[in-house]
């Protein structure tokens, strides 16, 4: 209910809001569902859904009365007519202009407002977890470590990138994920070069990095772990850029704490690969929130305006790639804390060679 208390305190009683998102509805209510409106307000809260959810979510719901949908004249703008709301403020950024028409047109009592308030209110409600919801983090995490340790048995000479993301998924299913963080990134070769690259048949070969970038699932919350292996042996050029990035990665980490400004965070990574003489060959943030989303506020990025508090989960993984060569990521994820943080990731980071 706190969650919720902290919505309402601004609204007027003939304010509502309407939260549809799959992401802001787990949030707010704990409950998973393709499908539902969650509408709150200080003259009355509802969540409503269909048949295939009602049992589970009357039964789970806690935070607000939950009642069957079958139209939404009927029910969703019904209820707004009945309980005063006059004003029903949406989610921005999640809905497309097809639905904010029919939300026009089915709401003709109220006045639709789509200032973008409500995504901002639940993002910084969001950045900041509790220690439930860390827990589900660590959980997660939990699985896609258990994938790492069956991975570097299985990565060898001849194995395709795509049975790699095949095998890491496999293993995280039968160890309790729901699902994937994001699409599963497995790459050998020149296609470490690749960022966000996307698995292919190209078959691992000696002396190739192997990069993983992936994630489970637990209760709506996501994991979300990079490693850079070696099969083989490595040259003295993959080893000089494989511990740039990993001190890159540590330096990042030792100045975390709350109060530190994200951009910092971002430099003190970004320097020390600038400094060795890679600097244009990192080009993405040094990191991100996690949560029910795998991109979530606030971001370790160079011109991020945030300062981190205690309870944000953010990733922390500088890499540097260099073109139809090879390249490297190290990627942990840590909860902020007052003195400090605590890091969820115990993989480990020395450079392994399989």
């Amino acid at each position: 209910m706190d969650k919720i208390n902290k919505l309402l305190e601004n609204l007027k009683s003939h304010e509502a809001l309407l939260i549809e998102s799959f992401d802001n509805r787990k949030y707010l209510t704990s409950f998973s569902s393709s499908a539902g409106y969650l509408i709150l307000g200080r003259n009355g809260s509802v969540f409503f859904t269909d048949s295939r959810y009602i049992e589970a979510a009357t039964e789970q719901i806690k935070t607000c009365p939950v009642k069957l949908f079958t139209d939404f004249k009927d029910d969703v703008a019904e209820y707004l007519f009945q309980h005063g709301y006059t004003k029903v403020h949406i989610e921005a950024e999640k809905i497309s202009v097809a639905h904010l028409n029919f939300l026009s047109k089915n709401l003709k009592h109220a006045k639709i407002c789509s200032d973008g308030a409500v995504d901002r209110n639940l993002s910084l409600l969001r950045e900041v977890k509790s220690e439930e919801e860390v827990s589900k983090i660590q959980k997660a995490q939990l699985i896609a470590e258990k994938a790492f340790d069956e991975i570097l048995k299985f990565i060898k000479v001849g194995v395709s990138e795509l049975e790699i993301a095949a095998k890491l998924e496999n293993i995280m299913r039968l160890n309790g994920s729901e699902g994937f963080s994001f699409d599963t990134i497995a790459i050998a070769g020149k296609n470490t070069s690749m960022p966000h690259g996307v698995p292919t048949d190209y078959r691992v070969s000696h002396g190739d990095f192997v990069t993983m970038d992936y994630g489970a699932v637990f209760d709506g919350y996501r994991s979300d772990m990079t490693r850079t292996v070696a099969v083989g042996e490595v040259t003295s050029k993959q080893a000089e850029i494989y511990n740039t990035v990993l001190k890159a990665q540590e330096t990042s980490l030792s100045i975390l704490r709350e109060g530190v400004k994200c951009s910092d965070a971002d430099k003190a990574a970004r320097d020390v690969i600038k400094n060795a003489g890679y600097g244009e060959f990192f080009g993405h943030s040094t990191g991100h929130g996690v949560g029910i989303e795998i991109h979530e506020s606030p971001n370790l990025a160079p011109k991020s305006k945030s300062i981190l508090k205690a309870g944000n989960v953010v990733t922390v993984e500088p890499g540097i790639y260099l073109p139809n060569e090879f390249g490297v990521r190290i990627e942990d994820f840590v909860v902020i804390t007052e003195s400090g943080y605590r890091n969820l990731t115990s993989s480990p980071k020395k450079l392994i060679v399989l």
